[in-house]
């Protein structure tokens, strides 16, 4: 009699967990605003130090990129290198959720997540990132609304604008800024493949600073398949290979940074204040030529150079997701 009634109050809760993330799905915000080219909205996105800052979404962004104006190859890098399927599904990868399922039911943790890119732009849009059944029910949901209201230019473009890069470094326009001194739209290959590699985990497993290896490693990785996909031609290819990004410009903010810290600490006992590490572009070169004068695309190309949006060949390296 007992293992009935629990039964029957097992039923009976998750009956009404069902219902209320049901009911939870109709008070989610619509989607179709993000058709308009000209929209923008803010979000709350996390630095490194646990705290919240606003980041605008749209072209009043001065480092907003229009899908137009980021070069092919930096499309391609990403949505090989994270959702190679992305031209084929409709949000959902279902395959790869049921790999992740199995995979994390072997290790007994939320070790590896499946979210496409569709998945990836609602989290980031409109969810926060706690790891829960609920949040990922509602992410799955916006997906699936965005892939019928949006077009598959307009999400990766709202994904490329909003990916973290670095700390407080959102978007593929500041990314590019941050690490190379440049504007998306002059991105050489090797470093679109570099900035791509990052993104599995830019705080610390893919961290150029903590972990150059690593990221030069997976970035090869992300040409190879570029190469094979038809984007890069073999001449492209090798010259790619034998280009070694220059980032040593952000390494001289590291060190100032580290001095300044030192400084601080031999004149106060105050915890050292978070502009330490403040965002490039609120003084010094960052400033000058930022993206504000650039405008919204007005069309949605698929990349130039790729021939259909198969899956590419299997990767040599399966990095651990930071990212659930």
């Amino acid at each position: 009699m007992n293992l009935k009634k629990y039964l029957r109050w097992g039923v009976g809760l998750l009956a009404l967990y069902v219902v209320y993330v049901v009911v939870s799905l109709f008070f989610l915000p619509p989607v179709t605003d993000l058709k308009n080219k000209k929209t923008n909205m803010t979000i709350q996105v996390k630095d490194w130090q646990g705290n919240y800052h606003p980041l605008v979404v749209g072209p009043k962004n001065k480092y907003w990129t229009p899908l137009a104006q980021i070069p092919p190859e930096m499309k391609w890098a990403v949505i090989l290198a994270e959702d190679a399927s992305f031209y084929k599904h409709e949000g959902v990868d279902v395959k790869a959720i049921k790999e992740a399922i199995k995979y994390d039911l072997e290790k007994q943790s939320f070790a590896r997540g499946a979210s496409t890119i569709t998945q990836q732009v609602a989290k980031n849009l409109f969810l926060s990132r706690e790891k829960t059944l609920t949040r990922k029910a509602k992410e799955l949901y916006l997906a699936k609304r965005m892939e019928q209201e949006l077009s598959k230019g307009r999400i990766i473009e709202l994904y490329l604008n909003v990916i973290e890069l670095g700390p407080m470094v959102h978007g593929i326009g500041h990314g590019a800024r941050y690490y190379f001194g440049k504007p998306a739209a002059a991105l050489t290959p090797r470093e679109c493949a570099f900035l791509a590699a990052m993104l599995p985990g830019p705080r610390v497993a893919y961290n150029p600073y903590k972990n150059l290896d690593k990221v030069l490693k997976r970035s090869n990785m992300i040409l190879r398949l570029l190469a094979n996909k038809g984007v890069l031609s073999s001449g492209e290819y090798q010259a790619a290979l034998a280009e070694m990004p220059n980032i040593g410009r952000l390494q001289r903010k590291v060190d100032e940074s580290i001095k300044q810290v030192e400084v601080m600490a031999n004149h106060t006992s105050a915890t050292v204040p978070q502009g330490l590490s403040e965002e490039p572009g609120k003084g010094g070169a960052e400033t000058s030529g930022g993206a504000a004068t650039e405008q919204p695309a007005t069309g949605e190309p698929a990349p130039e150079k790729a021939p259909d949006a198969g899956a590419p060949p299997a990767k040599e390296e399966a990095p651990a997701q930071e990212k659930q």
